[in-house]
C-alpha cells in the first residue's frame, strides 16, 4: 500500500516498524488458523469421504494383517463361484485351502459361453450397495439362466468406519460362513446384507443381528451360527483382503489389484460406468460377451 497519499504525511520510522511487526503477527496467526482447519478437514468428513471413495488407505493394510488362517470350503479362488443350469444357482464346490496356500484362480478358459462377472465388495461400502441394488437381481437372473457366472469376493476395507466394531470384517465373515456351510444360500444372504446395510460410521449389525439376517435369508445350517459368533474366518477375510489389495488380480486384463470397491470385472475387463444405471451395466456386459465371441 502507498503510504504517501495526497494530503497525508509519511509516518515516523518507529511507527512504520511497529506497523510492519503487527502485520507480520497477523499473517502468522492467519496461517496458523488455516493449518488447523486443514488438519480438521483431513481428520473429519473429507477424510472419511476419501476412505469411502478411494478405499486403499493405510488402515486397510493394518486391518488386513493377521495370522494365516485355513480357508473356507467353496472359496479356493478367494471368492465363491456361482453358476446356473436354467433353474438353480449352484456354488462350485472346492476344498478349503491350508493356511499360507496360494489361492487357485478360476479357469475362465473353460467358461467361454458366458459373461463371467467377478465382484470384490465390502458390505459397509455404500457404492457396493448401490451396485447391488441396481444390478443384483439382473445378475442373479443371468446366472440362473446359465448366461453368466458370478464370482463374489467379500473383502473388508472399511473396518475403521464402524465405530470400533469392525463391521466390514464381521459381515464378510458371515458371508464366508454361508459359503462354507450352505453355499446355495449365498446369493440370498449377499442380497440381504446389502438390503440391511448400516450407515458408515455406525456400529453396524451385531453378530446376533447377522445370525438373524442370514437365517431369515435361508441360511439355516446348524454350523453357521457358531461360525459367525466365533468369527471363524475373520483372519482369513483379512488375508484375502490383503491379497486383493496387493494383487495381481486373476483373470483381469485391465487391473492389477483392487483399488476401490466395488471392483467389477466382466470377462476380465473392469467396469467403470454408472453404479445406479442398470442399462449402462447391461450394455457393458453384452459388449464384453460380443468381444469374447469375436476372438
Amino acid at each position: 500500500m502507498n503510504s504517501n497519499l495526497p494530503g497525508k504525511g509519511t509516518p515516523p520510522k518507529k511507527d512504520r516498524r511497529d506497523a510492519a511487526r503487527e502485520s507480520a503477527r497477523l499473517m502468522r496467526e492467519a496461517q496458523q488458523k488455516k493449518d488447523k482447519r486443514n488438519k480438521l478437514f483431513l481428520r473429519g468428513g473429507i477424510g472419511a469421504g476419501l476412505v469411502a471413495i478411494a478405499v486403499v488407505v493405510a488402515l486397510v493394510i493394518v486391518n488386513s494383517n493377521g495370522p494365516a488362517a485355513a480357508g473356507p470350503l467353496n472359496m479356493a479362488s478367494d471368492g465363491v463361484l456361482l453358476t446356473g443350469d436354467g433353474t438353480t444357482i449352484t456354488a462350485t464346490p472346492t476344498a478349503g485351502l491350508a493356511a499360507d496356500a496360494t489361492p487357485i484362480a478360476t479357469d475362465q478358459t473353460k467358461l467361454t459361453s458366458t459373461a463371467n462377472i467377478v465382484v470384490y465388495a465390502d458390505y459397509l461400502c455404500p457404492y457396493c450397495g448401490q451396485f447391488e441394488t441396481t444390478n443384483g437381481t439382473a445378475i442373479n437372473s443371468w446366472v440362473t439362466a446359465g448366461n453368466a457366472t458370478l464370482e463374489y469376493h467379500p473383502i473388508s476395507i472399511l473396518d475403521a468406519n464402524s465405530a470400533g466394531t469392525k463391521y466390514s470384517t464381521r459381515a464378510a465373515n458371515a458371508a464366508v460362513c454361508v459359503a462354507n456351510d450352505q453355499p446355495s444360500a449365498f446369493p440370498a444372504v449377499n442380497a440381504a446384507l446389502f438390503a440391511q446395510q448400516p450407515a458408515e460410521s455406525s456400529a453396524g449389525l451385531t453378530d446376533q443381528d447377522l445370525v438373524s439376517l442370514v437365517t431369515t435369508a435361508g441360511a439355516t445350517d446348524a454350523g453357521i451360527t457358531k461360525c459367525i459368533t466365533d468369527g471363524a474366518f475373520k483372519s482369513w477375510v483379512g488375508n484375502a483382503t490383503k491379497r486383493a489389495l496387493a494383487g495381481p488380480l486373476p483373470n483381469s486384463t485391465t487391473l492389477t489389484k483392487v483399488a476401490g470397491t466395488p471392483t467389477v470385472l466382466v470377462n476380465g475387463v473392469a467396469y467403470t460406468g454408472s453404479l445406479t444405471d442398470a442399462t449402462v451395466f447391461s450394455t457393458f456386459v453384452q459388449a464384453q460377451v460380443t468381444a469374447a465371441a469375436a476372438k
